[in-house]
């Protein structure tokens, strides 16, 4: 999809000549995506280009456009934060490989000479300029968004840009068009993701993506962990990994993201971040890691295949294309352990944590990007910011080219969730399935291609290792605020019982207990003790409501969010995380309740 006239991208190319005092440039890539996936009957179909039979899957390549800044950064402020630039980890003919891009990206963090990331008062000013500039265009709409504090007391914004009547919820769901969320530095030692989407911002502000917004709309929140990020950590103050703690919320971080991914029900969620670049590959492999992009969708139990098949063939393959058009080698999200011992190659966990996996329970489209960087400092930086620049226009591209499809898509997977309660089999619990990868690495002396045959744990074949009789809902107990308060949070529906009633469900009985091996980067649960794990049996029974108890029916679209979060027996539940106490306070209900309740506002 074409977004320029031709005389407009001869003129933007031969900008690239101009004194580099006055323009900086960006690479950008517009994909049309086009693939084998068909919508239900229901929904009608987008006319395609005619594709040879002989041509593979149906991706249209369109030539990159380069984008100029138009008005200088001002000088970089006085710094007292310093990143400290490490030495590279590897020889010089491996650094050889990660050859800068011919464009130079421009933000304050990126100017020449500097020595620390852009800090959160400049990111305060670009998006606050962002949001001026796109006001001065017709139609177009932009607001700086709070959206909450940093455990230190940092202000959490957004942007949000549309061509709507506002910039409100509401407002963005009439104009009729998908919402892409955007997502940066949920790790503080990550900043290439965010130093990208301050260009994509200003792209979409006033620069050669401003189209887009005639059919997306986006908000973007450029640094989720700003005391991390001020810090040069991964972790938040309190010591919590941000990136995994969207299901059970106990940072005011993730609550910020969820509040915001509730009322404003993007269609796409993209978090970008950095992978770790680490000496274990060479003890184990002898070899370095090759990719300058891992990505990953939605990988949980109970996602929608319709769900799924639109993240690989709408999202994944597209993106795959136009990295690859930049000249940049990508490969499934995969980490190992820093056992030299464990020889072991994991993709992206199958535990519902990850904003990547709990936006998929949200029914959203969900992708994780990560370019190489996480303990490089500042060294490759331009070459990793290009990587995620190429990567989130493509996703925005993707977007517009499919959005009479994606705006049917999100209805269709929240119905056909909802009509699932009581009905079949739900995953408790999976896992990912054994396998052997050629793993494709760069010899760490010559920095030549290695290919290196590895113990795969893969997560697109997810094994079901605990499954049960889908109930129609849940019932907690009166002492349940905690896990009711986190739901609502989600976007999950909860009912208040208005007077005594019973209802015909399962009863959960501890049969083991034992300490359990926490989600990743969960210091310390709701109450600062450690998750543990048990075994339960399920007894058939009456289940008395009191007044002042609650039901979460699956009748609605977040119900696999609701199974996740409220099945007790895995180690990410609210039960072995204590956001649920007693034991005794939740069941299972198994047949529609004749109840007298309201749903909580």
């Amino acid at each position: 999809m074409h977004f320029l006239s031709s005389q407009t991208s001869r003129d933007t190319a031969s900008a690239c000549h101009l004194p580099a005092s006055l323009a900086m440039t960006a690479s950008l890539i517009f994909l049309a995506a086009c693939s084998s996936v068909q919508l239900p009957p229901w929904v009608p179909e987008v006319p395609r280009p005619a594709v040879p039979a002989s041509a593979g899957p149906a991706l249209v390549s369109v030539e990159p456009a380069v984008v100029v800044q138009t008005s200088p950064v001002p000088p970089p402020p006085v710094i007292t934060a310093v990143s400290v630039e490490a030495p590279p980890p590897y020889s010089p003919a491996v650094a050889a490989r990660f050859t800068a891009p011919t464009m130079v990206y421009s933000t304050p963090g990126l100017q020449g000479g500097r020595t620390s990331f852009t800090t959160q008062s400049e990111i305060h000013a670009w998006l606050r300029d962002q949001a001026t500039a796109l006001s001065r265009s017709a139609g177009v709409k932009a607001s700086l968004l709070p959206i909450g504090s940093s455990q230190e007391g940092q202000p959490l914004e957004a942007l949000v840009l549309t061509r709507g009547t506002g910039t409100d919820p509401a407002s963005l769901l009439a104009t009729g068009r998908p919402t892409v969320l955007l997502i940066g530095q949920q790790r503080g030692d990550e900043p290439a993701g965010s130093e990208a989407l301050l260009i994509i911002t200003r792209e979409l502000a006033q620069g050669l993506l401003q189209p887009l917004l005639e059919r997306i709309n986006v908000v973007i929140v450029p640094r989720a962990n700003l005391d991390g990020a001020t810090r040069g950590e991964a972790l938040a103050a309190g010591g919590q990994d941000i990136g995994r703690d969207h299901l059970l919320l106990n940072t005011p971080e993730a609550q910020a993201l969820a509040r915001l991914s509730r009322d404003y029900q993007p269609t796409v969620v993209v978090d970008v971040g950095e992978y770790r670049v680490s000496d274990v590959y060479q003890q184990k492999f002898g070899a370095v890691q090759k990719f300058d992009a891992l990505l990953q969708y939605s990988s949980t139990a109970n996602l929608p295949e319709f769900l799924i098949k639109a993240d690989e063939e709408w999202y994944r393959r597209p993106l795959l294309a136009a990295l690859k058009g930049q000249g940049l080698s990508t490969d499934w999200y995969h980490s190992t352990s820093a056992d030299t011992a464990d020889r072991t190659v994991f993709m992206g966990g199958t535990e519902p944590v990850t904003s990547r996996n709990v936006e998929g329970l949200k029914n959203a489209i969900s992708v994780a990007i990560y370019s190489r960087g996480a303990g490089l400092g500042r060294l490759h930086l331009q070459r990793r910011v290009h990587t995620h620049v190429t990567a989130i226009t493509s996703i925005l591209g993707s977007t517009a080219q499919r959005a009479r499809e994606l705006i049917q898509l999100r209805p269709y997977l929240d119905k056909e969730v909802a009509g699932m309660a009581c009905k079949g089999q739900a995953a408790v619990e999976v896992a990912t399935t054994p396998a052997q990868y050629d793993l494709q690495m760069l010899d760490p002396i010559t920095g030549s291609d290695m290919r290196v045959t590895v113990d795969w744990e893969s997560a697109l074949a997810l094994r079901t290792l605990k499954s049960r009789v889908r109930p129609c809902g849940y019932w907690l107990s009166g002492s349940s605020k905690a896990a009711v308060e986190r739901l609502r949070l989600q976007g999950v529906k909860v009912f208040q019982v208005l007077e005594p009633g019973a209802m015909l469900g399962d009863i959960y009985r501890e049969s083991q207990r034992s300490t359990s091996a926490q989600p990743r980067g969960q210091s310390a649960t709701a109450n600062g003790r450690p998750a543990f794990g048990i075994e339960v049996s399920l007894v058939r029974g009456v289940i008395d409501a009191q007044v002042g108890s609650y039901y979460v029916p699956l009748s609605q679209p977040l119900a696999n969010l609701a199974i996740a979060a409220l099945e007790p027996d895995t180690q990410s539940s609210y039960f072995a995380n204590r956001l649920t106490i007693d034991l005794a306070g939740v069941a299972r209900v198994m047949s529609e309740p004749s109840l007298k309740s309201e749903e909580l506002p």
